[in-house]
């Protein structure tokens, strides 16, 4: 073999050069990070139970998402945890080598098995299930220099659209916000309840009840009947928009024509759909959001593609809330600087190891042979 391309030189170098422009196409998509991905594959399940206490959500929500996970392959074990605002969260971890695509697929499957026997409020809120890492890429923090600006108002932004506009960017596995956005919030009177003889589920059975979009049909529609010259859609009052329209919700009617309305039991406010957690950053009011890599993600260039996104996003930042863009935390910075020392070490290597074939050979044509073959083979390891 080693005659055969002695006697071809020509056929050689055509091999070692598309050996090394694979390696160097190869380097820039190579998945980097700031730490080796040996961990073993993890899903994740949450969801919210809102109004629920940690022991309700154990009882009815998180015992029965661990019951359906049976029979998954190479599981290894799972943790949960139920808070006291109604959070639940399901973590299983798999053998080493699992392919997280397949893992994730499972347990979805078997999560479809239990949804018929969570409560119906989870159902609503929804159950997400992702596979993304778990370490922290970066943290992107929003902070408005308009004192009247609270951070629901910047966390509502947040979520209605810098979040969705992220988590469509190769690379990126889960955007979590740090920071509610608006929800409708009632508080309920209890001394009132009693007084007007209602429970707490009588008044969420009205909201669902009056706070719906109805589709009334038409008017005139085909079939027709003869001589039919009118067409028209009938538009019905859509879902409630501020407390106003919350506050006039019929609870109960009396036979006298009398009405208990929600604003006579409760007090209807534009709040946020949760308080916790809350952010800050240099002491300012602000919202956040954790950006975590998928599998086999470059975390360089995921980094690169938020950052340019997020500058051209500020072209659409509310006037009135007069938003700065920060990043607190990110750990590009460490990835670019190791790969910057181990090509200081790499190069230094490659001089030593001339060095030392010179000293020994004597003679530079010698020499030039086999360190040519040193990009080469590094390259080739690459691709």
């Amino acid at each position: 073999m080693a005659r055969f391309f002695i006697d071809r030189p020509i056929f050689a170098w055509v091999i070692a050069i598309i050996i090394m422009l694979a390696g160097l196409a190869s380097i820039f998509t190579l998945p980097l990070e700031q730490y080796p991905d040996i961990a073993p594959p993890v899903v994740n399940i949450s969801t919210n139970y809102p109004g629920a206490s940690a022991k309700t959500v154990e009882d009815s929500v998180t015992q029965v998402i661990e019951q359906a996970m049976t029979g998954i392959d190479h599981l290894t074990y799972m943790t949960s945890s139920s808070n006291s605002s109604g959070g639940a969260t399901v973590q299983l971890t798999f053998d080493a080598g699992t392919n997280p695509d397949v893992a994730q697929m499972q347990v979805q499957n078997k999560l479809q098995q239990a949804m018929p026997r969570l409560p119906q409020a989870v159902q609503t809120q929804g159950v997400i299930v992702n596979k993304s890492n778990v370490d922290i890429l970066m943290v992107v923090s929003l902070i408005s220099n308009n004192p009247k600006v609270t951070a629901v108002d910047i966390g509502d932004f947040i979520n209605s659209t810098v979040i969705d506009q992220i988590s469509r960017l190769d690379g990126v596995g889960e955007v979590t916000p740090l920071g509610a956005g608006y929800a409708m919030r009632v508080w309920m009177d209890p001394a009132k309840l009693v007084k007007y003889n209602l429970m707490p589920s009588d008044i969420n059975t009205a909201i669902l009840a009056q706070n719906t979009q109805v589709s009334a049909g038409q008017l005139g529609d085909v079939p027709a009947v003869f001589g039919q010259q009118l067409n028209a859609t009938i538009t019905a009052r859509s879902k409630l928009t501020n407390a106003d329209q919350f506050n006039d919700i019929v609870l109960k009617s009396g036979a006298d024509g009398s009405v208990v309305r929600l604003r006579d039991v409760a007090r209807v406010e534009l709040g946020a759909s949760s308080y916790s957690p809350r952010a800050r950053f240099n002491g300012k009011t602000s919202a956040a959001m954790l950006i975590r890599l998928s599998s086999d993600a470059n975390a360089l260039g995921t980094a690169d593609a938020v950052k340019a996104k997020m500058k051209a996003l500020e072209a659409y930042y509310p006037s009135e809330l007069k938003l700065e863009t920060y990043y607190g935390y990110d750990t590009t910075p460490f990835v670019r600087i190791s790969i910057e020392e181990v090509v200081k070490t790499l190069l230094e290597a490659i001089a030593l190891v001339v060095l030392i074939m010179f000293v020994f050979l004597q003679e530079w044509r010698a020499t030039l042979i086999p360190a040519i073959a040193v990009p080469v083979v590094l390259l080739g390891t690459f691709g």
